[in-house]
């Protein structure tokens, strides 16, 4: 990744539409540069999971300044969206690639109203279960504690003293691991990742069941 780089470092000097414009050359070349990552990676993903390369997403750098007070025009860094195979494969692995501040997450964003609702409900029935997964010295070495937007106190209905409080403020669900460049630029990149991602299974598989099963654990639908 040392053209996406080298790119990114001179568009964050000049990060204007004419600048950009004369080195649209380059641009091309660190866009497929990512793109052949990201199929690296899926490739070797396929090894431990089902992923729809249909639905994955790579986002483009152009950034919508209509409302914000920050009009740079780009941004000076890649991201995709990896999405699993399947109503019954729930969960979305994500990447974000700048020098310096490459990192990969994996969990739920933001889910529907009624999935968050399940998700508590499921949670506050039986924390333990999870605590199990993500206490786990491999995968809490690994990814640390879970992140997203939490509430400051306890989800409507729920009660303040629930043993899942600390569960059930979230609003997404999502864990992190960063990279350094030195990482990041070795070829066995795409691998690293993967196995970075596969190491998240024990979570989105536990977080599938409860998604997929009523509260008294009857397969829903």
């Amino acid at each position: 990744m040392k053209k996406t780089f080298d790119f990114f470092k001179r568009l964050k000097k000049n990060n204007n539409r004419e600048w950009f414009k004369e080195h649209k050359d380059e641009f091309l070349e660190s866009k497929k540069e990512f793109e052949d990552l990201v199929q690296e990676i899926m490739v070797n993903m396929q090894s431990h999971d089902e992923i729809d390369t249909n639905r994955s997403k790579i986002f483009r750098i152009y950034r919508d300044v209509r409302f914000s007070k920050d009009k740079t025009p780009y941004n000076p860094y890649w991201r995709v969206a990896i999405y699993r195979s399947g109503k019954e494969r729930r969960g979305t692995y994500y990447m974000h690639l700048e020098s310096g501040r490459t990192v990969i997450l994996g969990g739920f964003y933001g889910p529907e109203p009624a999935d968050l609702l399940h998700i508590r409900k499921q949670l506050s029935l039986d924390p333990d279960a999870l605590r199990k997964i993500i206490n786990k010295a491999s995968f809490k070495g690994y990814y640390g504690s879970m992140e997203g937007e939490r509430l400051k106190t306890a989800p409507k209905g729920f009660e303040k003293d629930d043993p899942a409080l600390d569960l059930i403020q979230h609003k997404s669900f999502y864990f992190r691991h960063e990279f350094s460049d030195k990482e990041v630029l070795d070829k066995a990149f795409p691998k690293t990742v993967s196995e970075g991602w596969k190491k998240i299974r024990p979570y989105f598989d536990y977080m599938t069941e409860i998604l997929t099963t009523d509260l008294n654990g009857n397969p829903i639908g």
